[in-house]
């Protein structure tokens, strides 16, 4: 691992926007943490940093690099852990090629994905890559659960600053579709395991002839493990699509799909492919057999698959029958009018964490190919969280948008601890080689669950921990306690894994005390009152499990700040240990093709800001460091000076942008450490800095915007050239000398 092994902070290395300010940022956040004896590391969890380890035997000795996410597994199971984690790529497999594509262009030995791998090498190779798809980050270093809220000084400025609200109309046609039958909510199985079914389970398939194939064994899972079951069927899937595509063609509205193929990185993918096949379905009719022979696979978007009909014989006739059908279908909601890039295109272009809200802010209209806004059909086939998309789509219609200016503020405590819940079912996530049933046996042989199934319908079984839980309750009550607000346990008394749960949650409350402190409700009627809550001016408290937190700290924020990457977002590691983590904003690629286009970064680093003071408190509680603690303190003046000032980036090239922010950043944190009294080293020191910031104000900027407009060279993508970021992002000499 970098750097030394026990910093104080480690600040990660990630990708894409939030890894090109850090460029800028970070240099500013060594220089003020020296002053307090503090060292801040950092560890490389990026895409491509990730691919480079997973080869190390390839690789020279120059351009190996050591596994930083496993050291960090390690480090966040200790009381020691100070992390401040960035958001990185939560690749798809077209992402993660391209990644590939680019290091072996830079001269990395690294073999290709073998997207049909037919030898041992090939197979173990796909495994390596397979390992990096999707959140591979998250489920590691996430040991803790969460604790996600806006800032006070964030939510205070964006009710004296309102961000733009679509309007709602009741007569929108915008609704939320799904499946009516046969998906993961309605197959769902759930079991507490007792101490003697504790131990290694099993996941077994008997097909129709009686023969047994083991899908998996050996995992381990504790007494008092929460396990659910559950498929897909494709049949229904496959109907339900169909009938959505001519129901959408009636409506005159566009067609979307939202699904979180970064998350859920085996089963959303497998849906998202038959999206397209059902989308294409004449076109795989006639020529499936070619198609599949050319490599073609819908479960990589639209977009790969008229890259790959583009290299066949016949292409040139597939791709005219293609897009004489997309001129009989309902137009597509689109993610990039200009380019044609279509909501189909690419897997994980469309998150529906973020693409749904966005959606509910503009008032239920999406782009479509016209370049026009329109309502939208918003295809979500489980049923297990649509409702919350379904009631909100409701709620507005019947009220109108919400006002951010008055709105309350919906809080969240999330379970995601030990990788509870869906996801971390990745490794336990089969597509069904054949018709049979698939039986999950314990330790002691019993059988937990069975399901009988068809070939090609998604299984999936998924576990969550007993400690996780009762932390997840404990944090609940905490928190409460301490805002004193309306608290709801997202919870489905009908649905079997909530039930499970429950028989936690209602002991752990009752022998607190505090049962009458909180409510129960299922996710459609939690969306109603936290909505009726915020609108009233008032705050609430989202207690939900892990899905739920990653979709809710992205709907209410959005919705109430105008962004959900101004979140403070703090994991309370079980073993004494903090995560910080930086919003919930994505990693922002549209922001790196401006900076690459005109030299403009418009990443908001105000979830950095945040960050950093929770990392910086924490380490003065942690260890007596009461530099750290002035240092904190200093960081949330400068923070609220940011705002205060409005200094954060604009959208267009010729705006401030993040260089700019940081600048300001910087000045109001040596003007507060200069301005305070509980360390007079610390004044001392900075009293200089904060003279030099402010008096060279003007040359700072005129260096820092000098190429503003012109293209901005990196040196690569996914695995930029360190040197050319650091002449990008830090232009300014004048500033460079000030922080050392």
């Amino acid at each position: 691992m970098a750097d030394t092994p026990t910093p104080q902070i480690i600040y990660t290395k990630v990708d894409e926007a939030p890894e090109l300010a850090s460029a800028s940022l970070l240099p500013i956040i060594r220089r003020f943490a020296s002053a307090g004896g503090i060292e801040v590391a950092t560890r490389d969890i990026s895409l491509a940093g990730r691919i480079i380890a997973a080869f190390p035997e390839r690789l020279t000795p120059e351009q190996a690099q050591d596994d930083d996410l496993a050291g960090l597994g390690s480090l966040v199971k200790t009381p020691e852990a100070n992390v401040i984690k960035l958001p990185n790529i939560s690749a798809s497999v077209p992402q993660l090629v391209g990644a590939i594509k680019e290091l072996q262009a830079q001269g990395f030995d690294l073999p290709d994905y073998p997207y049909e791998p037919a030898t041992d090498e090939e197979r173990e190779i796909r495994a390596r890559y397979d390992a990096l798809k999707g959140s591979a980050v998250n489920p590691v270093l996430r040991e803790g659960n969460s604790d996600r809220r806006a800032a006070r000084a964030v939510k205070n400025y964006a009710k004296a600053h309102p961000h733009s609200m679509g309007t709602w109309s009741p007569d929108s046609k915008t609704r939320v579709s799904s499946m009516p039958e046969g998906d993961f909510r309605r197959n769902e199985a759930s079991v507490t395991l007792s101490a003697a079914q504790a131990g290694p389970v099993s996941i077994q398939l008997t097909d129709a002839g009686g023969n047994t194939t083991v899908l998996k064994e050996g995992i381990n899972l504790p007494e008092g493990t929460v396990v659910d079951a559950s498929f897909m069927s494709v049949a229904h899937l496959q109907d339900f699509l169909k009938s959505e595509i001519e129901r959408t063609q009636a409506e005159g509205t566009l067609f979307s799909v939202h699904l979180k193929a970064t998350m859920m990185k085996v089963s959303d993918p497998i849906i998202f492919g038959h999206v397209v096949r059902t989308w294409l379905a004449p076109v795989f009719e006639r020529h499936g057999d070619a198609m599949a022979a050319a490599g073609v696979d819908p479960n990589g978007g639209l977009g790969s698959v008229l890259a790959r009909i583009d290299e066949m014989p016949e292409g040139a006739k597939i791709r005219a029958e293609i897009e004489e059908l997309m001129g009989q279908r309902p137009p597509l909601y689109m993610v990039n009018s200009d380019k044609g890039i279509t909501n189909l295109h690419v897997p994980s272009d469309v998150i529906i964490d973020a693409s749904v809200p966005a959606l509910l802010r503009a008032g239920g209209k999406a782009w479509g190919p016209d370049g026009a806004e329109a309502d939208t059909n918003c295809v979500i086939p489980d049923t297990s969280y649509a409702p919350v998309y379904d009631e909100s789509v409701r709620y507005f219609k019947e009220t109108g948008a919400l006002d951010p200016a008055t709105a309350g503020t919906v809080q969240n405590i999330g379970l995601m601890a030990q990788k509870a819940e869906e996801y971390g079912s990745h490794p336990t996530t089969f597509e069904i080689p054949a018709d049979g049933t698939v039986t999950v046996v314990a330790a002691n042989g019993d059988q937990l669950h069975s399901h009988t199934v068809q070939k090609g319908d998604i299984w999936r079984m998924c576990s969550t921990r007993k400690a996780a839980i009762e932390d997840w309750v404990r944090l609940a009550i905490d928190r409460q306690r301490l805002e004193g607000c309306k608290a709801v346990f997202w919870l489905d008394e009908t649905r079997p894994h909530d039930r499970e749960l429950l028989a936690y949650v209602h002991p752990i409350l009752a022998e607190a005390g505090v049962a009458d402190r909180f409510t129960v409700l299922a996710p459609r009627e939690a969306t109603r009152l936290s909505f009726e809550t915020i609108r009233a001016g008032d705050d609430i408290i989202a207690i939900s499990g892990n899905v739920l937190r990653d979709y809710l700290t992205d709907l209410f924020p959005i919705l109430e700040l105008g962004t959900s990457a101004k979140m403070l977002s703090i994991v309370k590691l079980m073993q004494g240990g903090g995560m910080f983590e930086t919003g919930a904003g994505g990693s922002a690629p549209k922001h790196v093709q401006q900076l690459q286009e005109e030299n403009h970064l418009r990443w908001d680093s105000l979830g950095e800001f945040c960050a950093l003071g929770e990392s910086l408190k924490f380490l003065a509680e942690a260890s007596g460091n009461e530099k750290a603690r002035t240092l904190a303190a200093a960081v949330e003046a400068a923070t609220q000076g940011v705002l205060d000032h409005e200094r954060s980036p604009g959208r267009k090239a010729g705006q401030p942008d993040n260089r700019d922010s940081h600048y300001f950043f910087a000045l109001y944190w040596a003007e507060a450490l200069a301005g305070q009294t509980e360390d007079a080293d610390l004044a001392a020191e900075f009293a200089p800095i904060a003279r030099d910031l402010r008096e060279k104000q003007d040359q700072i900027i005129a260096e820092l915007r000098a190429d503003r407009g012109k293209p901005a060279d990196l040196g690569g993508y996914y695995h930029a050239d360190p040197a050319k970021v650091a002449a990008v992002m830090r232009p300014s000499a004048t500033l460079n000398a000030i922080m050392g």
